[in-house]
């Protein structure tokens, strides 16, 4: 189980060419990737998204990627000799009209704009297996630091799942009380209404059949105990489970919904807020997870 932040970072150089990548990634319902890297790696991005795409299934994921050729294999300069000729042309009749020295140094025409140009015929092979080595780097990084939040966050959704499974044992034994009560509570009002101890036993069963029909939470509490063996069972897996967990806890609230509008006990309701109050902060971690 992993989490959908993470950063890498990585740096190699090669052949007088250095490749910097730093990859980072936040919480995002699905995959978004992007890449930002200069024109000359442009041929590279569908390789870079693949490869990110067989490691990470999901997170908002920006990958930076800085190319520097220090060599001067594949570069050649071009000088525009006619443009350069202009230059000097214009220059000396400018000086020649006012009267000032005309001495044109070419150092100067070369600065002049678009005098000279770099040409760069680079080895795409070369370049395209260096950078995809530095990826690679970058990527054990990243979701090795994905990986190690996840545990945290493991850790922390197993003791809350904890908690959770300790207020359902706490419904489960103050609804195993209800109808008892009821009966006593019944008879006794009956008595106090009639003023007699003689009572039809016939309809008393029927309301209490009626009662425990309407305040039953068994199969809520059933659902949920099921509920929880699943969501352990999804923690342990090394498989994105982000989205099964947040369904599963949409479920698990559903069903405490359900509890808490079937019962009057003060206990159960308060049992009942504790729940809702975990499956919030559950929920709540879980959406950072991949």
């Amino acid at each position: 189980m992993n989490s959908m932040t993470g950063f890498g970072r990585a740096n190699l150089e090669k052949n007088s060419r250095e490749y910097i990548i730093e990859i980072k990634s936040v919480n995002h319902r699905y995959n978004d990737i992007s890449i930002k890297a200069s024109r000359n790696l442009l041929f590279l991005e569908e390789k870079i998204r693949k490869s990110v795409l067989n490691r990470v299934s999901r997170g908002k994921i920006d990958i930076y990627i800085t190319y520097l050729n220090f060599g001067s294999e594949g570069k050649k300069v071009i000088i525009n000799r006619d443009l350069a000729k202009l230059y000097i042309d214009e220059l000396k009749m400018m000086a020649n009209e006012n009267g000032i020295d005309s001495d044109i140094k070419v150092t100067e025409i070369s600065k002049f704009p678009d005098v000279l140009t770099l040409e760069e015929n680079e080895n795409q092979e070369a370049i395209e297996e260096e950078l995809i080595e530095c990826l690679n780097i970058a990527l054990d990084k990243f979701t090795n630091m994905r990986m190690q939040e996840g545990n945290v966050i493991k850790k922390d959704l197993e003791e809350r799942i904890k908690k959770v499974e300790d207020n359902i044992k706490k419904i489960s034994e103050y609804s195993s009380g209800l109808v008892s009560e009821y009966i006593v509570k019944l008879e006794n009002r009956i008595n106090e209404i009639l003023k007699t101890d003689v009572v039809d036993k016939n309809r008393l069963a029927q309301e209490i059949v009626i009662y425990s029909d309407k305040c039953s939470v068994e199969e809520e509490l059933t659902r949920l105990k099921s509920h929880i063996i699943q969501f352990r069972e999804l923690i342990d897996k090394d498989e994105p489970v982000g989205k099964r967990l947040d369904f599963l806890i949409q479920e698990m609230n559903r069903e405490v919904n359900t509890i808490g509008s079937k019962s009057g006990n003060i206990e159960i309701t308060n049992s009942v807020v504790e729940l809702k109050t975990v499956l919030e902060d559950i929920r709540e971690q879980v959406q950072n997870i991949e």
